[in-house]
């Protein structure tokens, strides 16, 4: 048996900018264009230094032996994003128009990873010293085009993005500043995706009942091709999402819903690796090439009550996911554990969601949302080897206090908690964030200034942390990740446009997700 118990400290340091411009003209009333432009930067270092305590215990004999290291690892990221759009839109009549958008997005992303293993901390007797360099740049475009008509609505769009991800792992040659070249870890992964959706909806409404329905159609080709033994995994699907809404007005101000939705979590590129990367000293991340994305099928029904001082809502639900997206774990050797992206078979969701917006006060309104859930979920593993499954009662509670002091200056103090979580091969912790923040606006409501204080903690010593838990036959692994406190944040904002004022801006679907 080896135990392999760790501690110490992970850190992060942050930071992005950008800017973003949007211009709009109307060429007439029946004609007008917009344009918008985005550039900017995220980078991020992630630290993780953890003194390692191995032992390994003969179960025969009760013999020990054990060992202790110290290991610096340092996970470095950055992107260069560039987003640009063009919409026009045509306006046949008051009800009808047609809008048609081009975009284009570019993120250069680039990584290193490095892992430093020593006998102690601040040892200059180097055990281990690995880095991981990577570059993955993107290229993303979409066409849309959306027709309304009256009650109906139709459109279609198209999606194309590539990437060219080249993920290298260099290993120091003992006793010199020279590296070599691990081919067992290193690759490079060219990844395509091209989508075609198009839809149809109606909206319409019969004396006390109002009602939409919809359904799209959608077709993915992916490609993902590895620079190791010229491999190319090809997938080609089709998924249809229809969409349903009903509401009926009861008298008093009570409204009956019901609704069935279908969606789609798609994966991103890296999900997909299917190469290992040196995460920590105790792990190796990788992917699925096969990975599935989840759809996500809703059905709920509900009430709604509306009264001179606040609104209340009920609503039990039924939803099913199929290929749930989970990362798992095995045994790599006796003290790295293989950690994998994987799709599970399925996993259902029965609960109820119960919320109340009630004003206190003229000057203090009140919001509190309930969601209470049973979740299961279940799956073949690692080629059909390992088959988990797990289930459980879970909850969340989020409650907002606004208060409005006069001046225009105001102030909100909130709670988010998530209970206990099920996940294929373990459990997620609760986790707590108590937040209140006090804003300032000047007369002319151009200028607003805010204090935060979020992940507030008071000696508790309760918030802002989470335990993940993983397990197997042959496994237990836990970590309780244990973040900073009491974090103040001031920020000042000004607005150059007048009040009521929309502006639309170019925002990243695919680059942000990739990072």
């Amino acid at each position: 048996r080896t135990d392999f118990p760790s501690m110490g400290e992970r850190s992060f340091n942050r930071y992005n900018y950008g800017v973003r411009l949007s211009a709009a003209y109307e060429v007439n009333d029946k004609h007008s264009l917009s344009a918008g432009f985005y550039s900017g930067k995220r980078f991020q270092i992630r630290d993780a230094n953890l003194n390692y305590q191995n032992t390994r215990t003969d179960l025969l004999s009760g013999n020990q032996s054990s060992f202790a290291y110290y290991n610096a690892n340092r996970q470095q990221k950055e992107g260069q994003f560039t987003l640009a759009n063009l919409e026009w839109l045509l306006r046949f009549s008051k009800q009808s128009s047609l809008t048609l958008t081009a975009l284009y997005e570019r993120a250069a992303l680039e990584g290193l990873t490095t892992n430093l293993n020593v006998p102690g901390k601040g040892s200059a007797d180097t055990l281990q010293y690995t880095r991981n360099p990577s570059t993955n740049p993107l290229d993303a475009y979409r066409l849309k085009a959306d027709y309304k008509n009256g009650a109906w609505a139709a459109g279609y769009q198209f999606r194309y993005d590539t990437q060219d991800g080249n993920f290298l792992y260099l290993t120091q040659v003992p006793g010199t500043n020279t590296y070599a070249v691990d081919p067992a870890f290193t690759s490079r992964v060219k990844a395509s995706n091209i989508i075609h959706a198009a839809y149809v909806q109606y909206d319409s409404k019969w004396e006390q009942l109002q009602y939409s329905m919809g359904l799209r159609m959608e077709t993915t080709d992916r490609t993902l091709r590895f620079s190791k033994g010229n491999d190319t995994r090809n997938l080609s699907l089709v998924n249809f999402f229809p969409t349903a809404q009903l509401r009926y007005q009861l008298p008093n101000k009570w409204v009956l819903k019901a609704g069935v939705s279908r969606r789609i979590r798609r994966t991103n590129n890296y999900e997909l690796n299917p190469f290992p990367e040196r995460e920590h000293s105790e792990t190796l991340e990788q992917g699925d090439p096969d990975l599935l994305p989840e759809l996500i099928t809703t059905a709920e029904v509900g009430i709604e009550h509306t009264y001179p001082k606040g609104s209340f809502f009920a609503a039990p639900y039924f939803q099913h996911i199929a290929n749930p997206i989970q990362r798992t774990n095995a045994v790599y050797n006796d003290t790295i554990l293989n950690r994998v992206f994987t799709n599970g078979k399925a996993a259902q969701q029965w609960g109820v969601e119960i919320g109340q917006t009630q004003k206190v006060l003229p000057w203090w309104q009140s919001v509190l949302g309930f969601n209470f859930y049973y979740y299961r979920i279940n799956g073949s593993l690692f080629n059909n080897t390992i088959q988990a499954a797990n289930n459980a009662w879970a909850y969340s509670i989020n409650l907002t206090e606004s208060f409005s002091l006069g001046k225009n200056w105001s102030s909100q103090l909130a709670i988010n908690y998530l209970s206990k979580r099920p996940t294929l091969q373990g459990e997620d912790s609760y986790f707590l964030n108590p937040s209140v923040s006090v804003r300032k606006q000047t007369a002319d409501k151009r200028w607003s200034f805010q204090l935060l204080c979020q992940y507030l903690d008071l000696g508790w010593n309760s918030s802002n942390q989470q335990r993940i838990t993983t397990r197997g036959s042959n496994f237990y692994s836990t970590t309780n990740y244990i973040y900073e406190v009491n974090q103040i944040q001031f920020s000042v904002s000004f607005n150059l446009l007048k009040q009521n004022r929309k502006i639309v801006v170019p925002v990243s679907e695919i680059g942000e997700k990739e990072f």
